[in-house]
C-alpha cells in the first residue's frame, strides 16, 4: 500500500476525489507542515443543486487546516472544480471534507468542538490547535446557529423563566427553559417584561402558540408578572419556591442584623440562621440552640422561618391555604417588622405560591442550569460580546443536535 492510498483511506475520500501528492514543507526552523494535494479524476462531472451531473468549467485553489499529523500541522490543498449548472450558472463544488467558507476540515472543527464540550475554554482550545481564538469562535458559532435553526421546542408546555448575570456592571440575560426537558430553549439579553415577549416570539416562530404554554414558573418580579400576563395570558403562574425562600431568608437576616446592633454575641453567625438545620455542624447546632433561647426576637423569627418551609410539603391546595393563613396570623402576633413585610409579599402573590403545592414545578431545574451557565461564563472568558456567551449556554444547556462528524465523542 503506497502513501497516497493510505491517506485516501484515512481521509475517507471516495471517487472521483483522490490524494495526488504528499509534501513536507519547512515553515520555520525545526517546524514542518504536511500538505496533502487532493485532486479529482480528469473528465469527472459533479452534480448541481438539482442532482444533474455537470462538466467542470474551471478550478479555484483552496486550502484547509486538518488535524495534526503527529506533531506537525497538516493542510489539505485542492484546486476545487467550478461547474456550469443546467441553468447556466457557474458554481463552486462543495467538497466532502469541509463546509463552504471554512478554512478548516470538518474533522478539525469536530475536534475543536469536542474539546470545548469537555470543559476546555475556547482560548485554550485555540492555543492547542495553533490558531487564532476568534477563528474557533467563528466555527463554534456556526455550528450552534445551525443547531438552533433545526431545534424543535414544539412539545413545550411548562416554561421556566429566570435571569442571570452575563458580566459585571449589572448586565443580565434572561433564560427561557423547558422544565419538562430540562433544557434552555431561548436566551434574551436584558431582563424584565420585554424578555418574556421575546421568548414568546421565538416559540411562535417555532410553531408554539402562547396558549400552548400552560404553566409558567418564575420569580416574584413585577416586570416578569406583567410580561407573563401579556405574552402568555392563559398560563398558570407558579412563583418559584427558591426565590420565595430567598426572600424569607432576607427577612431572617434583617432580624439578625437588627439584633446584632444590640448584641455583639451575634457577630459572625449569619449562615447559622440561614442554613438548613440538618446541615449544621455539631458546634453550629449548639450555638444556634443557645442563641434562639437567649434572644427571644431572633428565636421567634427563626421559628417562623422554619415553620414557613413546611408549606412545601402540604398534601393539597386546601391544606396549604389553611396553613399559610395561620402562619400569617402568627406573624402578625409576633410584630417582627421584617416578617410582617415578607407576609405582605406572600399575600400579594398568594395564588402563585400555593400553586406549587398542586404542580410541584419550580425553577429548581433552572438553578442547576445556572450552575452550567457559570461554567459557560468561565469557558467563554475573553468573549467580546454576548453572542459567544449565549451560544455557549445553548451548547452546554440546550440539549441540541449537531450534525458535524462525531468522531471524538
Amino acid at each position: 500500500m503506497n502513501s497516497a492510498t493510505l491517506f485516501n483511506m484515512a481521509l475517507g475520500l471516495e471517487a472521483p476525489w483522490q490524494v495526488e501528492d504528499i509534501l513536507f514543507s519547512e515553515s520555520e526552523p525545526q517546524s514542518k507542515e504536511l500538505h496533502l494535494r487532493i485532486g479529482f479524476v480528469p473528465g469527472s462531472r459533479f452534480p448541481d443543486e438539482s442532482g444533474i451531473l455537470c462538466p467542470v468549467h474551471d478550478t479555484v485553489e483552496r486550502e484547509w487546516q486538518h488535524l495534526n499529523f503527529f506533531q506537525h500541522y497538516c493542510f489539505l490543498n485542492c484546486a476545487v472544480p467550478r461547474i456550469t449548472t443546467t441553468t447556466g450558472k457557474v458554481t463552486t463544488v462543495v467538497v466532502p471534507w469541509a463546509r463552504p467558507g471554512s478554512g478548516f476540515t470538518l474533522m478539525f472543527e469536530a475536534f475543536a468542538l469536542a474539546l470545548i464540550e469537555r470543559e476546555m475554554p475556547v482560548n485554550r482550545v485555540a492555543e492547542i490547535l495553533g490558531v487564532n481564538a476568534q477563528r474557533i469562535w467563528t466555527v463554534f458559532n456556526h455550528w450552534v446557529s445551525s443547531a438552533r435553526d433545526s431545534d424543535d421546542p414544539s412539545a413545550i408546555t411548562q416554561l421556566g423563566v429566570d435571569e442571570t448575570s452575563s458580566r459585571k456592571g449589572h448586565k443580565y440575560l434572561t433564560l427561557g427553559v423547558d422544565l419538562e426537558e430540562s433544557r434552555v430553549v431561548h436566551v434574551v439579553e436584558g431582563k424584565g417584561k420585554s424578555t418574556l415577549h421575546e421568548i414568546s416570539k421565538h416559540l411562535e416562530k417555532k410553531g408554539v402558540p402562547p396558549e400552548q404554554v400552560t404553566q409558567l414558573s418564575m420569580d416574584l418580579s413585577p416586570s416578569f408578572i406583567a410580561g407573563a400576563a401579556e405574552s402568555f395570558p392563559t398560563a398558570e403562574i407558579t412563583f418559584d419556591r427558591f426565590h420565595v425562600v430567598k426572600l424569607l431568608n432576607v427577612a431572617m437576616d434583617d432580624v439578625r442584623k437588627a439584633e446584632r446592633k444590640q448584641h455583639d454575641e451575634l457577630k459572625g453567625c449569619k449562615y447559622t440562621f440561614l442554613k438548613n438545620r440538618t446541615k449544621l455542624t455539631e458546634k453550629q447546632e449548639k450555638s444556634l440552640t443557645e442563641m434562639i433561647q437567649a434572644y427571644p426576637t431572633i428565636g421567634e423569627a427563626y421559628r417562623l422561618k422554619t415553620l414557613f418551609n413546611d408549606l412545601w410539603d402540604m398534601p393539597n391546595k386546601l391544606v396549604a391555604n389553611e396553613f399559610l393563613q395561620q402562619w400569617c396570623n402568627e406573624v402578625e402576633k409576633s410584630q417582627i417588622p421584617a416578617f410582617i413585610a415578607f407576609a405582605k409579599t406572600v399575600k400579594t402573590h398568594w395564588e402563585g405560591i400555593i400553586h406549587f403545592v398542586e404542580l410541584r414545578i419550580s425553577n429548581g431545574i433552572l438553578e442547576g442550569i445556572n450552575n452550567k451557565v457559570q461554567l459557560a461564563k468561565r469557558r467563554a472568558r475573553g468573549f467580546r460580546n454576548n453572542k459567544n456567551f449565549i451560544n455557549m449556554i445553548y451548547f452546554l444547556c440546550g440539549k441540541m443536535k449537531f450534525d458535524y462528524p462525531l468522531y471524538f465523542t
